[in-house]
C-alpha cells in the first residue's frame, strides 16, 4: 500500500489516513456524506505537493484508512492502489494551492444542495448575525458577514477547478463555497479546523433553510 514510499511519508500518511477516515465517519453519521457522496483530503507534503485523498465510489460509512490514496499535484496516484482517486481531486488540489489549507472536506447535505440552487441567481448565500459564525477561523463577532460563493456544477473537472481557483482569488476571505445542486466545500489549516468549519457552515445553512420554511408557512 505505502511500503514503497519513504518511511517519513509513509508513517505520516498512515496517521493522516486514519484521521481522515474518522472525520468522514463523523460527517456521514450527521447525514452530510450519505452513501458514496462527498470526498475529503489532507496535505501530506507541500514541496512537492502530495495529497491524501478518498478513493472514488466508496461508501463513507465503510471507508477505511488503507483505502486512502496518495496523489501528486496532477492527481496521479503514487500509492500502491488499484482504485482511482475521487473525481473531484482537481478541485481539492486547486483549493490547497489557492488558500493556506491543510485539509479539504466536501459534503452533500440537503440544505447545502437546496440553498445552492435557491440562491444561484444571486451568486452567494449570505450569512450574518448568527453567534455560530464565531466558529469560523478569524471571526470574532456575530456581526460578521459570510458570503458563500455559488459555482455552477460541471462534470468537466479541470474546467471546474479553474473556476474554483478564480472564485477563491476573487473572494479570499471566504471560508467555503457551494457547488450548485451539489454541496459544500470548506477547508482548514488542519483537519480539526476543516471539520469544525463543516459543522458551523452546515448548521448555519440549515438555520437559514428552516427559517425560510417557517416564514413561508406563517
Amino acid at each position: 500500500m505505502f511500503g514503497h514510499l519513504t518511511s517519513c511519508v509513509s508513517s505520516n500518511l498512515l496517521q493522516i489516513a486514519s484521521d481522515l477516515v474518522a472525520a468522514a465517519g463523523s460527517l456521514h453519521a450527521r447525514g452530510w456524506m450519505p452513501g458514496t457522496s462527498g470526498n475529503f483530503s489532507a496535505v501530506v507534503e507541500r514541496e512537492p505537493l502530495r495529497l491524501a485523498i478518498s478513493p472514488s465510489g466508496v461508501d463513507k460509512a465503510e471507508v477505511c484508512a488503507r483505502q486512502i490514496l496518495l496523489i501528486d499535484e496532477n492527481a496521479n496516484v503514487l500509492s500502491e492502489h488499484s482504485a482511482k482517486p475521487s473525481d473531484e481531486s482537481f478541485l481539492h488540489l486547486q483549493i490547497v494551492k489557492e488558500v493556506p489549507a491543510a485539509a479539504v472536506l466536501h459534503t452533500h447535505s440537503i440544505w447545502s444542495t437546496v440553498l445552492s440552487d435557491l440562491y444561484a441567481d444571486e451568486g452567494f448565500v449570505v450569512i450574518e448575525g448568527y453567534e455560530m459564525l464565531k466558529g469560523l477561523a478569524g471571526v470574532r463577532t456575530h456581526e460578521h458577514r459570510e458570503s458563500l460563493p455559488i459555482i455552477e456544477n460541471s462534470q468537466e473537472m479541470r474546467g471546474l477547478a479553474e473556476r474554483v481557483g478564480e472564485t477563491l482569488r476573487r473572494y479570499p476571505e471566504a471560508h467555503g463555497f457551494l457547488l450548485r445542486r451539489h454541496g459544500l466545500y470548506t477547508w482548514g489549516r488542519d483537519l480539526a479546523e476543516a471539520k469544525r468549519h463543516v459543522e458551523i457552515i452546515e448548521f448555519l445553512l440549515e438555520t437559514i433553510g428552516r427559517a425560510l420554511l417557517i416564514k413561508r408557512l406563517a
